[in-house]
């Protein structure tokens, strides 16, 4: 996935500034996709002048409006139809516990109940997204929540292997 294509998504739904971008990425995407307010009025520029989206209106202090363009609409379908996700195949939580032998067992199950504290943490940032999400029926809402809820799984599914790895590790150590 890239920002293009985030960015491209939010504007399937309605126009927005930079700023609104920025903030419904804090509310939606951040989790599954996090962007910094550079990286997105950046983005936004190349959409702009690669003509995938269009400045729809000008306000005050150079406020710009975009919205998607019908380019960055055929961009959005081909990429979720024709172009097959990344494998993420790298994964820095994993390549730790291979080697968490090279530590004392005491070491190697502190670094397991930090990765149960993270679990945790994102699984209640998340269900405190949950919350705060209105009852909207668009499709971002939608399927944000069916994303949201893959989010959450992943947490605990997350946190029981480390408890489970942090008891095998009892079992050795």
């Amino acid at each position: 996935m890239s920002l293009k294509h985030a960015l491209l998504g939010l504007l399937s739904e309605r126009p927005a500034s930079g700023y609104d971008l920025l903030k419904r990425f804090d509310t939606s995407l951040a989790n599954v996709w996090p962007a910094t307010q550079s990286q997105i009025y950046t983005e936004l520029t190349r959409l702009a002048g690669s003509g995938l989206i269009t400045v729809a209106a000008e306000g005050p202090r150079g406020r710009k409006e975009y919205a998607l363009a019908d380019e960055g609409l055929a961009e959005l379908r081909h990429w979720l139809t024709e172009t097959k996700p990344q494998r993420n195949t790298r994964s820095d939580v994993l390549l730790r516990v291979f080697f968490l032998g090279v530590l004392t067992p005491e070491q190697a199950r502190g670094y397991l109940t930090d990765l149960i504290e993270l679990s945790d943490q994102g699984y209640e940032e998340l269900q405190q997204l949950a919350r705060s999400i209105d009852g909207d029926e668009d499709d971002l809402a939608v399927y944000g929540r069916i994303a949201l809820e893959y989010g959450l799984r992943f947490n605990a599914m997350r946190r029981e292997w480390a408890e489970w790895a942090a008891n095998r590790i009892d079992r050795i150590g």
